[in-house]
């Protein structure tokens, strides 16, 4: 049995020590957060430490911390050649310190403590510099995810780029559209169905297939009117990109 540690006590560390003890083909050997209560209610007391000196062997350490305190979590681990990877979808492998083997194990999706995931429908991509790690990294990835890919650190860093556009501008959005409602007395649920079919036609459609709206129909009335009705200038000048951008896809295809 692979036995693996965390090191971390956020969002991502949260629901990956839920899904490995969840799983009876890995054991989960220790937790390193420096407030031990911040994951004592996932994993037993004897299992947290709050000190690097008190690490235990694992085959594989998972650092899933901030991007800019992995280099120097990673300089911490008091092992040489073991296993060690990174779970941001930016950081580049190699930013993790030299004395052990370098991976990558990065979960595409986003995380909420107080929301609850089917890890097995998550993506984890993963990256090694050698095939025997490889395969460690793919044992514990495929125990808790029916979804693994193989990828390196640019193309890590592409779906990264490619998952802000995807969720976190499209939240700022929903964001956006919420404060709209309010400041118009309307509920933000009038929205979610809207929503939640806009998520859905993408499982069957391509982007370009399921892109509605006044853009798409160069429905300058429509556009000039949505405009004029807008008197938050962010709000405005946001709406101008999008609405450029669509049009200007359009021109090419």
């Amino acid at each position: 049995m692979i036995q693996v540690s965390i090191i971390g006590s956020g969002n991502v560390a949260q629901h990956l020590i839920k899904a490995f003890t969840k799983t009876t083909e890995i054991e989960l050997v220790q937790v390193f957060s420096r407030n031990k209560e911040a994951v004592s209610h996932l994993i037993s007391k004897d299992k947290i430490t709050s000190n690097y000196a008190d690490l235990k062997a694992a085959d594989l350490f998972i650092i899933a911390v901030s991007d800019d305190a992995i280099k120097s979590v990673s300089s911490k681990i008091p092992f040489k050649n073991k296993l060690v990877a990174h779970s941001s979808g930016s950081v580049a492998m190699n930013d993790l310190d030299d004395k052990n083997r370098k991976a990558g194990f990065y979960p595409l999706q986003t995380f909420s403590k107080s929301k609850e995931v089917d890890f097995k429908t998550i993506p984890i991509c993963l990256e090694a510099t050698n095939t025997e790690d490889l395969t460690i990294l793919e044992i514990v990835a495929k125990s808790i995810s029916d979804k693994v890919y193989n990828i390196n650190s640019e193309q890590r860093k592409a779906l990264h780029v490619a998952a802000v556009f995807a969720n976190n501008f499209v939240n700022h959005l929903y964001l956006i559209g919420n404060e709209i409602c309010n400041e118009n007395n309307l509920p933000f649920d009038i929205l979610k169905p809207l929503i939640q079919e806009t998520a859905n036609k993408i499982i069957s459609l391509s982007p370009n297939e399921a892109q509605t709206g006044p853009a798409k129909r160069k429905d300058t009335q429509t556009i000039n009117s949505h405009l004029n009705f807008l008197t938050n200038e962010n709000q405005k000048e946001i709406y101008k990109i999008l609405t450029k951008a669509i049009i200007e896809n359009d021109k090419k295809l």
